[in-house]
């Protein structure tokens, strides 16, 4: 018998007839697949938040030869890889959101970097300066729109004291929280170079 079989019809309104009308089976069945989908669902979180952690690492992140040798090196003389109070950002820290829809996003559409390890695109440090503004303004442009996100993560208007900043960051920081003004607004190049023909 197909499953479009018409004389199936019948026993499958039978089957819905005799769900309805006996509250225990109903209540049953709906508890087994309600709890199937939480089991489907939580397992799928639970599996996801394990795939982040591992590829969230810096270990994970300079596993590229492209990545140790370029950004990694560049990250190691930052301010953010070592500094006075001895607190230190990770590459995930900067750009990986932390809300776990926008996390599950950012891990999707970094497939591509993958896909351009495999493919050789900025395996040599010729080819990576001749990439480097086009990555560097496709991840100014995620951050300008989410407005800092991931900076914001750490860094708080509210909790700066501005007399502890330089003398031009405590004047320029009071006008750009007035105006409602984000970090990559003005802070680029603070961990990886600036590339060459930025002109900002």
């Amino acid at each position: 018998m197909s499953a479009s079989d018409p004389s199936d019809k019948p026993r499958r309104r039978g089957l819905f007839r005799w769900l309805w009308r006996n509250p225990f089976a109903t209540t049953t069945s709906t508890t087994i697949f309600v709890l199937g989908l939480l089991v489907l669902i939580g397992g799928g979180y639970g599996g996801f938040t394990v795939f982040a952690k591992v590829t969230n690492s810096n270990e994970f992140c300079i596993s590229c030869h492209e990545m140790e040798v370029g950004p990694y090196a560049e990250y190691k003389t930052s301010i953010h890889y070592a500094n006075r109070t001895g607190m230190r950002v990770t590459c995930a820290d900067c750009h990986v959101p932390r809300d776990f829809f926008p996390k599950l996003w950012a891990k999707i559409v970094a497939s591509k970097d993958v896909y351009h390890h495999l493919l050789g695109t900025i395996d040599t440090p010729e080819k990576f300066e001749a990439h480097r503004l086009e990555m560097a303004e496709r991840v100014w442009a995620k951050l300008e729109a989410t407005q800092s996100r991931e900076c914001r993560e750490c860094h708080d208007f509210a909790a700066m004291d501005l007399f502890e900043q330089g003398r031009r960051a405590e004047l320029k920081h009071p006008d750009a929280m007035m105006e409602g003004r984000h970090c990559i607004e003005c802070h680029k190049g603070v961990v990886h170079e600036l590339p060459e023909g930025y002109e900002g």
